[in-house]
């Protein structure tokens, strides 16, 4: 390194921006994702020891993707290449691959390739690196914001480890802001800051998970924060909002703005109110609330509210929970409202609650007999004990209905599930009705 690179190293250690600078150098500086990282895990283990195998890290922006690839570069013995998959093509693949053959033949020395984007790689790209990654030419590190099954080579995935990165909590992003304004070295401890706990506790809550937007704004903050007279920075929620650009909601995650909101919203999808419904889930997810959280709520309201009476109700709501999983946000943010749409304006029944008279049967009475004609007739001796004795089998009757007990005798005459009047529960009635009738009239000739 000559003296132009190093004044050019140090000047951007210097001016990179802070999320870049307070990036951990080592696996215990790393805030959140215990789940992979805990001292008791493989990841953990296997960065310690320098014996990572092809792994893919797969997670949201701003979850530590790239910060474990750095502190696997800082740890490791072997020759660390990273490459972008967006400025990086096929010639760059093949100078990394004869560099770490070189690496390997003449000083047994690995070669770890970081591909930050994989997913933007195409087939030919990735298929390209299989062989390399197969003989362990390379030991792959890729990240990726998108589901790897769907975007990654199926023969690369079988080749490596995936480690999913979660959102970091409301807490380890406190945590990280903290580090920030304290450390004198990378982060702005220089300029004295305090934030006040409401401020702090609103952008931990609104980068949703994300450090580095958290870092970024919490320098702006500071950067364009006027020093009081005894020369702190003082960092109150009227700054956070000017430098996130939106109005902070108040909203407790685990507090009862939490539980009234997410009241509002459900009460007014059974209400029957498109319009309060949609408020209130654009208020949920604007304060940050968890989008799968929501697409629970609005599944459990389209059984509990609806049911029956449309049917296709629930089949919305859980294709949105399951877009919500696979896209995220913002799109999944279409899903959510079309789902909430549809089951507020859907025609409403809670006949099915009728289980839950069914359920207090069961706990007042036991287990009462089951009439011998439903038993099993299968098993070896039932016959002679009577078991499935005169069941009469439904389909060989006209409209695929014959009368006969199929509750308890006990329970003659019980009805647990009563269709309403209302949508798709109208035809069931109408259904029931009918077979009933034709059956007793066929009883009758």
């Amino acid at each position: 390194m000559d003296l132009f690179d190093y004044m050019r190293e140090t000047t951007y250690k210097k001016e990179s921006p802070l999320a870049d600078r307070m990036r951990p150098t080592t696996i215990e500086e790393v805030v959140g994702q215990k789940h992979i990282i805990g001292r008791d895990k493989l990841l953990y283990r296997a960065i310690k020891a320098d014996k990572l195998s092809s792994v893919i890290f797969y997670g949201p922006p701003g979850t530590g993707k790239t910060t474990l690839a750095k502190v696997i570069a800082n740890t490791t013995s072997s020759d660390f290449v990273q490459i972008n998959a967006t400025s990086s093509g096929k010639k760059e693949m093949e100078e990394v691959v004869s560099r770490a053959r070189d690496n390997l033949g003449m000083y047994g020395k690995k070669t770890i390739l970081f591909i930050d984007e994989i997913h933007r790689f195409n087939k030919g790209q990735q298929d390209y690196l299989l062989p390399f990654v197969e003989d362990g030419t390379v030991i792959l590190i890729g990240a990726t914001t998108e589901n790897p099954f769907f975007e990654v080579n199926g023969a690369l995935i079988s080749r490596s480890q995936i480690f999913e990165l979660k959102p970091l909590s409301i807490k380890d992003i406190k945590e990280l802001i903290l580090r920030a304004l304290t450390d004198e070295d990378k982060g702005l401890g220089i300029y004295k800051a305090r934030i006040d706990d409401e401020a702090l506790e609103a952008l931990a809550d609104i980068c949703g998970g994300d450090a580095r937007h958290a870092l970024n704004a919490i320098e702006l903050a500071v950067l364009t924060t006027d020093a009081e007279t005894d020369g702190t920075v003082h960092i109150t929620m009227s700054v956070i909002e000017d430098c996130v650009q939106r109005k902070v909601v108040r909203f407790d995650k685990n507090g009862d703005s939490h539980y009234d909101t997410i009241s509002a919203f459900i009460k007014s999808m059974r209400g029957s109110d498109p319009d309060a419904a949609l408020y209130y889930l654009a208020r949920m997810i604007y304060a940050g609330e968890d989008p799968k959280f929501i697409a629970r709520r609005i599944m459990i309201c389209a059984s509990e509210d609806v049911g029956n009476a449309d049917p296709q109700a629930l089949q919305i709501a859980v294709a949105a929970s399951l877009t919500v999983e696979r896209v995220g946000l913002p799109e999944g943010q279409y899903a959510l409202a079309q789902a909430t749409s549809y089951v507020a304006t859907a025609p409403k029944s809670n006949a099915c609650c009728g289980y839950f008279d069914a359920l207090d049967e069961v706990r007042r009475s036991g287990s009462l007999q089951i009439p011998p004609h439903l038993q099993d007739a299968h098993y070896k001796g039932a016959e002679k004990l009577g078991r499935g004795t005169g069941y009469k089998y439904a389909h060989d009757y006209p409209n695929n209905y014959v009368k006969q007990q199929y509750l308890p005798y006990e329970l003659t005459g019980r009805e647990f599930y009563n269709p309403s009047g209302n949508g798709y529960e109208v035809k069931i009635r109408e259904h029931m009705a009918r077979i009933k009738r034709e059956a007793v009239a066929q009883d009758d000739e």
